[in-house]
């Protein structure tokens, strides 16, 4: 799938950059590039393999290190809310603001 440089102005301009002309030539030869990258991967046949999540787990067993879920704060709502204009039943209440 090769960009032209009319998809290179439109994805510049949905991106809101500005895109000098002398910057999109190099630009389509780069976004080329990595979409041929992607046509390559996307090319290898990976069935059967079990993803990874991380890296080093193709390497050596790595353990998870999570922590116990466990709550280590106390709830602090009220004084929190105690500067708010207007509380309820521990909402914020706001104006509306659509009709």
């Amino acid at each position: 799938m090769a960009l032209t440089s009319q998809d290179v102005r439109r994805i510049a301009h949905l991106a809101r950059l500005e895109l000098a002309d002398a910057d999109e030539a190099p630009m389509l030869t780069q976004l080329n590039s990595f979409f041929s990258i992607v046509e390559q991967m996307s090319a290898v046949d990976t069935t059967g393999v079990e993803p990874l999540y991380t890296p080093l787990s193709a390497v050596h067993e790595v353990q998870l290190r999570l922590r116990d879920d466990a709550v280590t704060e106390t709830d602090r709502r009220d004084a929190n809310q105690r500067s708010a204009p207007s509380v309820e039943d521990g909402l914020f209440l706001v104006p509306k603001v659509i009709e």
